[in-house]
């Protein structure tokens, strides 16, 4: 785009978008990862909340 001579807002609008899928991505992939993991834990008998604790940890870390 910047190649193209494009205006700048074009530009910021583009990557704005980019990243707010990239983002949903993200977390879709992360939830999916975390049910996971929960289901696991639970097919042991063993308490989820550390596993969600965890998570949460990891999810704010990457911010």
């Amino acid at each position: 785009m910047m190649e193209e001579e494009k205006h700048c807002r074009e530009v910021v609008a583009q990557i704005s978008a980019i990243r707010s899928a990239a983002d949903k991505a993200i977390a879709y992939i992360v939830a999916k990862y975390l049910e996971q993991c929960i289901l696991e834990v639970k097919e042991t008998g063993r308490h989820t909340s550390k596993v969600v604790v965890e998570a949460v940890q990891l999810i704010i870390k990457s911010e």
